[in-house]
């Protein structure tokens, strides 16, 4: 996985903030933590991985009084073992803590409770039981995630939502184990599949599927499909097109923006000075004829010419 470089500019929408959060799962967030809302469940929130900070803006959004949000994540610390300082170095080598803080503050007032650490430290420090919605998106390794499966279902409460990110991706077998596993022999309940993540619940899902797929077939960008495997109804989701859900923007969005520069105009063209005016040529016939009068008086002889202009005379 390419590393996402830390940016110098505050975001001013969710979407400037860097981060694996298609559009499909902000639909699928905001749709579980509603229906939880409307419903009057409370509970507190936890995500386990929050890399730069965009599910976790997202989610604590949905944070209602009383009750409380926690983070989890390495950050820049120390790894428990080889095999995960090595995974940190490779895909999180730019991920601090301050990064994240500050990403977070751009759309919140406060921060989370935030547990800077493996997520081994997560069940001594949040109550069994209390957790309506978990989002774990942290090491891809078998022996991690099933920590935090475990984890999960310990504090959840009997209808709360967890989400696996990353269960089919090709360079995360491990979580694919993880969550399978999970399925198969410890209790959990697919509730849907995105194209990146696995929606479950250790309570029963049919209720909030058959409220998933009313919605799902509302909506004309959404593919769907329905499967069984192993006594378990798979709802299958995919984008077709679809937009990211409203979402307030960050305290950065009313920035002052540079001033463009003014438009300069085109440089007028050279004025041009026109010529003067040729003199006006005078009349060649008549220069003609005076000359050829003078000519044939100086060289007829006089009787011819006095008889030429008595002619003329006569004709005018």
């Amino acid at each position: 996985m390419a590393t996402i470089q830390e940016t110098t500019r505050p975001p001013r929408r969710l979407d400037d903030v860097p981060g694996w959060f298609p559009v499909l799962d902000q639909v699928l967030f905001g749709w579980f933590l509603n229906r939880q809302e409307d419903s009057g469940m409370r509970g507190d929130l936890l995500e386990v991985g929050v890399y730069m900070g965009k599910s976790a803006i997202f989610l604590g959004s949905h944070q209602q009084p009383g009750e409380r949000y926690t983070v989890c994540d390495l950050f820049e610390g120390d790894a428990p073992d080889d095999a995960n300082q090595a995974e940190a170095a490779k895909s999180y080598a730019t991920l601090t803590r301050r990064v994240f803080e500050e990403n977070y503050l751009s759309f919140h007032d406060e921060l989370p409770r935030v547990l800077q650490g493996p997520s081994s430290l997560v069940p001594a420090e949040v109550e069994p039981g209390s957790c309506r919605f978990v989002h774990i998106d942290a090491s891809h390794l078998y022996e991690h995630v099933h920590g935090d499966i475990g984890a999960a279902r310990d504090l959840l409460l009997p209808d709360g939502i967890v989400v696996l990110d990353d269960f089919r991706s090709e360079h995360t077998p491990g979580v694919s184990i993880a969550a399978w596993e999970a399925v198969l022999n410890r209790g959990l309940r697919p509730v849907c599949l995105s194209t990146q993540k696995l929606y479950g619940t250790w309570g029963d899902p049919e209720p909030v599927q058959e409220e998933l797929l009313a919605m799902v077939r509302e909506r004309s960008d959404c593919h769907l499909s329905v499967q069984e495997a192993a006594g378990h109804r798979i709802i299958r989701l995919k984008s077709k097109g679809m937009r990211a859900p409203e979402f307030p923007p960050s305290k950065h969005a009313q920035a002052v923006a540079e001033p463009e520069p003014e438009p300069v105009a085109p440089p007028l063209p050279p004025l041009q000075t026109p010529a003067p005016a040729a003199p006006p040529a005078r009349p060649a016939a008549r220069r003609g004829r005076s000359r050829v009068r003078r000519v044939a008086a100086d060289l007829l002889p006089p009787v011819v010419t006095r008889a030429i202009r008595r002619a003329r005379s006569a004709r005018r």
